[in-house]
């Protein structure tokens, strides 16, 4: 899939490469009008330079002629060697004049240096005749080179004015390139602009008015269809789907709603048929007086127990209880369990009667207490044994709720810790509620995320720990 900025660096490295070609064109054309300059302005320079050191060498000869000093013998060879490199120079500059007119040239230097060194050769033999006669050919050489580097000076600015014309013209051209570049940069970065603009703002548009009218209600819309192949695809498909999933959802709530409605109406039904809950309490306060009145006081103090479980439990759900009215449950949870399973299972309590005024939720110890039992203990040929804790420190009161039992796996805890909702049906709880009911019910209650941790490890047993604020300035444990 194409992305936006993906075509936007396409565009860019376009625009980069065109620019780029351009000035490389524009660069090899300077560098090669500067290059022709640079010749032609050297050839100047080495025709001037080869008139000065004939003259110089000829005035250095004269001298020599004149007063035969050794110093003057060094000077002269100095100008020669200089006028030397300068005639081995004009064969490889003068590429665009006539050959047999540069030969001629070179030719005469040759013969020019070539008199003078005729000249001091005689004067060191002391040969007036010979070294008068070749000073003389010297000289004469010397003002043939001036007239034919006059010469060449003269056909090098006939060929330089060409060049200016020509240079004239290209910087013509130039700046009419320079004009057309501009121009068509601009229009070819508008049109690109408004394809690239329109390419985005279109599919913007149609998702605008598509989102308009879901917001208005209309969830049975034609999908919104984009061309293009980036995010803008990809987002049109994604807001198909999602009106989509909105008018299913809004579907399944109508229908969820009626199913509801029918639920909660045989909800009432039922409810209306059970039994009178204070009917249920009297009638187990009766069978326990008889069983005292019998003699039965096992039998009676396990009807209490049970009536005062019931009685607790059928209270409501979303009421709060202090820390005595639920270990008092405990242990009627306890005495029953007890009379049940007789040696086969153990329960402990240490309680700090200082902490039984802290306030929480409803059915909060009862339905751990009975989890530890049911997950943790009777799955146990052996029975075990279950402790319930409740101590204090500074900021919390503590309440620990121990077994050693089948324990539970990593994976497990942190399912519970999680709050995820729990698929099992709590089989064989008073209540049916599990861990994960009343981890969310002490958050809500306290305020706070942290109010329980789950230690445990396999087949060594489990420990759940509740970290029960204290009341802000209070004394002791009281709300």
């Amino acid at each position: 899939m194409k992305t936006i900025k993906g075509k936007l660096l396409v565009y860019f490295f376009v625009f980069v490469i065109l620019f780029q070609v351009t000035a490389i064109s524009i660069f090899v054309s300077s560098n090669k009008l500067t290059n022709i300059y640079n010749d032609s302005f050297r050839r100047f320079l080495l025709l001037n330079s080869i008139s000065q050191n004939s003259e110089e060498l000829y005035a250095e000869t004269h001298k020599f002629v004149m007063e035969a000093d050794p110093a003057k013998v060094k000077n002269y060879y100095t100008a020669k060697s200089a006028l030397q490199n300068e005639k081995d120079k004009v064969a490889s500059s003068f590429y665009d004049i006539d050959p047999i007119e540069m030969k001629n040239y070179r030719n005469l230097l040759e013969s020019f240096i070539h008199e003078s060194e005729l000249t001091v050769g005689f004067v060191l033999r002391d040969d007036i005749e010979q070294y008068t006669y070749h000073l003389e050919e010297t000289r004469n050489a010397s003002e043939y080179i001036q007239e034919a580097t006059l010469e060449l000076i003269d056909l090098e600015l006939t060929a330089y004015q060409s060049f200016y014309q020509d240079l004239q013209l290209r910087n013509n051209s130039f700046f009419y390139f320079i004009v057309f570049l501009f121009i068509s940069t601009i229009m070819l970065a508008i049109f690109f602009a408004l394809w690239f603009s329109n390419g985005i703002t279109r599919p913007i548009n149609k998702l605008s008015r598509a989102a308009k009218e879901v917001s208005e209600g209309d969830l049975v819309g034609s999908p919104v269809i984009i061309r293009s192949i980036d995010e803008l695809k990809l987002l049109g498909d994604t807001f198909n789907s999602m009106r989509s999933n909105i008018r299913e959802l809004v579907q399944e709530i109508k229908d969820q709603s009626e199913l509801d409605r029918l639920l909660k109406d045989m909800e009432l039904k039922h409810l209306q048929s059970q039994i009178n809950p204070h009917f249920l309490f009297n009638t187990l306060n009766t069978l326990s007086k008889m069983a005292y009145l019998e003699d039965a006081t096992s039998t009676s103090s396990l009807i209490d127990s049970v009536a005062t479980l019931l009685r607790h439990n059928l209270g409501e759900i979303d009421s709060h209880v202090t820390l005595k009215d639920e270990v008092k449950v405990v242990k009627d949870y306890f005495h029953i369990q007890k009379t049940r399973f007789s040696e086969r299972i153990q329960f402990e309590m240490n309680v700090d009667e200082s902490c039984l005024t802290n306030q929480v939720p409803r059915l909060t110890l009862q339905p751990l207490v009975e989890n530890a039992f049911i997950h943790g203990i009777e799955e146990k040929e052996e029975g075990g044994t279950i402790v319930l804790n409740i101590s204090q420190n500074s900021h919390h009161v503590i309440v620990m709720i121990q077994d050693d039992g089948v324990g539970m796996s990593a994976n497990k805890i942190a399912q519970v810790m999680s709050l995820a909702k729990q698929q099992d049906a709590h089989v064989g709880h008073s209540t049916g509620i599990g861990l994960t009911n009343v981890i969310r019910r002490l958050q809500l209650f306290y305020g706070r995320p942290h109010v329980v941790e789950i230690h445990s490890e396999i087949n060594k047993g489990t420990t759940i720990s509740l970290f029960l604020p204290k009341k802000q300035g209070g004394n002791g444990c009281a709300y």
